[in-house]
């Protein structure tokens, strides 16, 4: 029977059913090992086939196409990646510019690594409440950098809008990133995703946590990755079309608060591709094969001199391009 698997737990995985029943079910060991070097072969958003032993026991016994997937390095060496989801239409990264503060280099990672597997993205500005009249500039300019970059971004407070009497798809322009769609919830932990995924699904089905004071960074409140159906919001209809387009559907999917990305299985010619304002400019590179480091005749060093690719991307792109080490993913 096929279904839509909606929850990991690391050791079992939860799986709607077109019946909209859901089953508790498990993968054979070598089914783990068959060619995906992962610590999760099977993620959220995946359409898999579930057989039924006699015992009533439930297995995956097959993974179906995906149309495309966001990974992370994976905190377990022995391993090369985390699937955070599969199946996505658009990843929403929850951003902060204080409490706690959310690095540009985090966020242009979580770009590159969306650009590399084909998911579309935006960025969610959160508890624009409490900041300052400086960090209010600085909100402003970064999402006057990003939106320059075609990334759609938007300036909210979750905490607001969860406390409105009004529902978050009737009082906020949010509507439109979720609806038909199936969302990735993602960003670092304390910028405040479980408190935006209460107030979207007009419940408290995830857990708050506070802020470090000591380090002023978030505490972990996710622990698994789940994925939820938005009522309201279009059909909760699992089935994948053959014309993707027809599907009318909206998920969101929460994720455990995350430290970093890094691009795995890229050549390090290729990352540039995936910083949308630095592949436009090195097609005027004198060189094909330009790592924009300083080359002679690189149109990229010479944009950022320019202030026509803003540092911070820059540094974004070098750090990864410098990536050799798990460390360099903080």
């Amino acid at each position: 029977m096929k279904g839509l698997v909606i929850k990991s737990t690391g050791t079992s995985y939860g799986v709607y059913f077109e019946d909209g029943t859901t089953a508790d079910c498990h993968v054979k060991g070598n089914f783990r090992i068959r060619g995906i070097r992962s610590t999760n072969p099977v993620a959220i958003g995946d359409y898999v086939e579930v057989t039924t032993n006699e015992d009533g026991t439930n297995w995956i016994t097959e993974l179906y196409d995906r149309k495309n997937y966001i990974i992370r390095r994976a905190t377990n060496l022995s391993y090369a990646s985390h699937i955070l989801a599969a199946n996505v239409d658009m990843a929403a990264l929850i951003v902060t510019i204080n409490h706690p503060k959310t690095s540009t280099t985090f966020i242009d990672r979580f770009l590159a690594t969306c650009e590399a597997y084909r998911v579309p993205a935006c960025i969610i500005f959160n508890k624009i409440d409490l900041l300052n009249e400086e960090e209010l500039e600085e909100l402003a300019n970064l999402r006057q950098l990003y939106e320059s970059l075609d990334y759609p971004t938007y300036a909210i407070s979750a905490l607001g809008l969860a406390s409105s009497p009004k529902s978050l798809m009737e009082s906020s322009p949010l509507s439109t990133i979720f609806d038909g769609r199936v969302t990735l919830l993602s960003g670092n932990s304390g910028v405040g995703k479980s408190t935006l995924l209460n107030a979207i699904l007009g419940d408290n089905v995830a857990r708050t946590g506070a802020i470090s004071s000591a380090h002023h960074k978030g505490m972990h409140t996710t622990t698994f990755s789940e994925m939820y159906p938005i009522e309201g919001l279009g059909v909760q209809e699992f089935r994948r079309s053959e014309d993707d387009s027809e599907r009318s559907r909206s998920w969101i999917i929460d994720t455990p608060g995350i430290k970093g990305f890094g691009l795995l299985d890229v050549e390090k010619e290729e990352i540039s591709h995936y910083f949308r304002d630095i592949f436009r400019v090195s097609r005027d590179c004198r060189y094909s094969n330009c790592q924009h480091t300083g080359e002679p005749g690189c149109a990229v060093y010479q944009a950022v001199a320019n202030g026509e690719i803003a540092l911070s991307r820059y540094e974004s792109y070098l750090s990864i391009l410098d990536d050799t080490q798990e460390s360099k993913y903080r």
